[in-house]
Order: C-alpha cells, then sequence, then structure tokens
C-alpha cells in the first residue's frame, strides 16, 4: 500500500511542492567551456540534517533524483552518474538513497562552432523526492552560465567533489564469480573468490557487514538479508524476492550491487561490486 501511494505522488505535478529538506545547485569541474572540449557538470544535493533523497533505483519506496536538461542546439549530455549508493530509512522502511550530501555528475561536448569570448547558459529541471518525517516530490530550474574560452582551468573545489564521488561508483570485477538460484520467493546469491586478489571476510561478523543493492527492483530492499560466510571465503546471501516488478517478465539476471566498506579487492579501495549473475530457477 505505501510503495502504491509513493508511486501515485511522484506522478503529480512536481512544481506544486517546494523545496523541503534539501538544496540544489549546478555546479562546473572547469572554468570555461572550450569549442568540443568535452567537461564535467554536478548537480550538488545537500541534505537537511534527517532528510535524504533516493539512488537511480530506490528499493521498494521512493523516487530517484532526475535532471532534465534543455538542451542548447549541438550540445551532448551523457546520462546521470550516481555514486554508490547506502541504505537509507523511509519511515522504517529500508530503502537505497544518500543521507550525505552528494554529487551527481554528466558529461557534457559542447559544439566545435562556439566563439570564445560568448558565454552560456546551460539549464534543465531537476526532480526528486526528499523524505525525513514526511516525504516530499519537488522540482527546480537550474541553470549554469559559463564563458567561452580557447582555455579553461579547473575549479579546485568542485573537481574534488566530483573526483570523490567518481571513486566511489560500482565496480565489476573477475576477481569474484556470481551465482544466483531462485525457488519460489526465495533467491541464493553465491559468491566465490576466483583469484588470490580478492579482499576475503576476515570473519561471519564482519561478512554481515555487507549490504545488497537490487537494479532493477527484483528483491525487497526492506526485507532481511541473511549472509554466511564459509570456510573458503565463498559468501552465501538469502534475499527475498520483491512482491511487486515494475520491470514486466521476470529478469533473467541478478542485477546488484554489494557494498562492503573494506572493498572486495586487494589493495584497490573502492566497496560497490557490481554483478549480474544469471538466474537458475527451480523447476
Amino acid at each position: 500500500m505505501l510503495f502504491r501511494l509513493l508511486f501515485a505522488l511522484c506522478a503529480w505535478p512536481f512544481v506544486a511542492f517546494a523545496q523541503t529538506g534539501l538544496k540544489l545547485q549546478l555546479v562546473s569541474e572547469q572554468s570555461a567551456i572550450v569549442p568540443g572540449k568535452p567537461f564535467t557538470i554536478g548537480l550538488w544535493i545537500q541534505h537537511d540534517r534527517g532528510w535524504h533523497t533516493y539512488w537511480r533505483f530506490p528499493g521498494i519506496v521512493g523516487v530517484p533524483t532526475q535532471m532534465k536538461w534543455d538542451l542548447p542546439k549541438g550540445w551532448k549530455f551523457g546520462p546521470l552518474v550516481y555514486p554508490e549508493p547506502e541504505r537509507t530509512l523511509m519511515f522504517q522502511i529500508k530503502a537505497q538513497g544518500f543521507d550525505r550530501d552528494v554529487m551527481l555528475r554528466t558529461e557534457v561536448t559542447p559544439p566545435a562552432d562556439l566563439r570564445p569570448g560568448e558565454s552560456v547558459t546551460l539549464s534543465g529541471k531537476a526532480s526528486w523526492m526528499c523524505c525525513g518525517n514526511t516525504c516530499h516530490p519537488g522540482a527546480m530550474d537550474l541553470s549554469l552560465t559559463l564563458p567561452v574560452s580557447t582555455t579553461s582551468t579547473v575549479n579546485e573545489k568542485w573537481h574534488a567533489l566530483l573526483e570523490a564521488e567518481c571513486a566511489r561508483a560500482e565496480r565489476s570485477s573477475d576477481v569474484w564469480k556470481a551465482e544466483a538460484s531462485e525457488k519460489g520467493r526465495e533467491i541464493t546469491l553465491t559468491l566465490r573468490p576466483a583469484d588470490t586478489r580478492a579482499a576475503l571476510r576476515r570473519s561471519q561478523r564482519d561478512a554481515e557487514q555487507i549490504i545488497v543493492f537490487t537494479e532493477d527492483g527484483w528483491f525487497d530492499s526492506d526485507k532481511p538479508q541473511t549472509i554466511t560466510l564459509h570456510s573458503d571465503g565463498t559468501l552465501s546471501i538469502q534475499l527475498i524476492k520483491a512482491d511487486t516488478y515494475l520491470g514486466g517478465k521476470p529478469p533473467t539476471t541478478l542485477r546488484c550491487i554489494l557494498r562492503h566498506n573494506d572493498g572486495w579487492v586487494k589493495g584497490e579501495s573502492w566497496r560497490c561490486l557490481q554483478i549480474a549473475p544469471v538466474i537458475v530457477r527451480a523447476k
């Protein structure tokens, strides 16, 4: 019932809601636009204490933050890229989002025929759902004006934040081998170390710090995730299928991200492993 309520809310006109619980700003990694040279724009989201927004797939509740660009002629904008998700609570329901201040980003390619000395305003509409003790869909027109020049310098403040978020992005790796099986509503995800570079979990308690995030909603973000560490370093994770799946026919792969703060590969600091093993279903 709650999921249906929030799904209905996201269909309301966003412009009817004032900003609640957050501040948004468009920022540029570069001081100027160099004709034909790609650069990065960030959507900087600052949350008031006790408020959160949602990742690109929020789980069983919530609406992801999005950006719809009003593209100038000849410009190209890449997709909005989200850093690693966090587990957040919408009331007492576990969802996938951000309690911390977060920078979403996109790569922008300007046309090569821009003339130095001019300026260009890039604009679009951000939409989101921000939740604390209550939930508030919202939207805002945002813009960023930059000069056109033959050269550009890096804005150190925004460059540092964008680089930090880029380092938090999920990665795939052949250091771990993933398998998935399904019987009824139960999904078993098995993760085996396939290389000596695999960063093994130190103890059962350490393994239980892993969080599995769904990329398509096939399993329920709010249900318990039962994790078992085996003596050879293999991990078995029990997940529960979601009551409602909006992706049409059942997926053939289990698309998910596993987060552990100690990382997945020895000597590397990234924390989120992206996997998509084929789902073997019981007949």
